[in-house]
C-alpha cells in the first residue's frame, strides 16, 4: 500500500473524544461554522476517522435516524461531523471518512443517507453523489419539531435507492 493510500484510509474509532476533540481537529470553537443557525444537535453513535501518526485529522459521524416523508416512514443514516484539519484539505480525507461512514451503514443493511450542511459545502458533497432535497427538514428540538436552518442532502446506499417523493421531510430525531 502507497503513502497516499494508508493516509486516505479511513477506520473506525473506537474512542472518540466527541466536542473537545472536533473543536480541537477543527481549530476552532465553531468548527462547523454553525453557531448562528442554533439549535440543539443529536451525538453520533458512530465514529470514522483517517489517521496520520496516530493522530486523527478527518472524521464523520454517523447514526440511524427515523425520518418520514408523506406518510412512509422508514430509517436512514444520519451522517455528520464531518471536519478535516485545516492543514490536510483538499487530500480527499473528507472522501475518505464519509465513505467508510456509509460502508458501515450499507453493511448494517441501511438503504438511503441524510446529511445537513452549510450552502458552501454543498457542493462537495453533490460530488461525493449526495442529492439536494427540495425543501426544508422539520427535526425534534426540545421545544417540539422546528425547521433545520441548513440545506439537507441524501445519497443512495444500494443499487436503485431513491429518495420517497410525497413533500415535507420530517426527521423524528434531533438532527446530525
Amino acid at each position: 500500500m502507497t503513502e497516499r493510500q494508508e493516509f486516505t484510509r479511513a477506520v473506525e474509532l473506537d474512542d472518540w473524544g466527541g466536542w473537545p476533540a472536533l473543536q480541537e481537529l477543527g481549530e476552532s470553537e465553531d468548527p462547523f461554522e454553525v453557531a448562528a443557525v442554533g439549535g440543539i444537535w443529536r451525538p453520533k453513535d458512530r465514529h470514522f476517522g483517517v489517521l496520520l501518526d496516530g493522530r486523527v485529522v478527518a472524521h464523520s459521524g454517523s447514526v440511524v435516524a427515523p425520518v418520514e416523508v408523506g406518510g412512509r416512514r422508514f430509517e436512514v443514516a444520519g451522517i455528520g461531523g464531518v471536519l478535516v484539519s485545516p492543514r490536510r484539505r483538499g487530500h480527499g480525507l473528507a472522501r475518505a471518512v464519509v465513505t467508510a461512514a456509509l460502508d458501515a451503514a450499507r453493511a448494517d443493511g441501511l438503504e438511503l443517507a441524510m446529511l445537513f450542511c452549510l450552502p458552501d459545502r454543498a457542493p462537495l458533497y453533490a460530488r461525493l453523489g449526495w442529492t439536494a432535497l427540495p425543501g426544508p427538514v422539520t427535526a425534534e428540538q426540545p421545544t417540539g419539531p422546528e425547521a433545520v436552518r441548513l440545506g439537507a442532502m441524501w445519497t443512495g446506499l444500494v443499487p436503485g435507492a431513491v429518495w420517497p417523493e410525497g413533500g415535507e421531510v420530517r426527521l423524528h430525531s434531533l438532527p446530525f
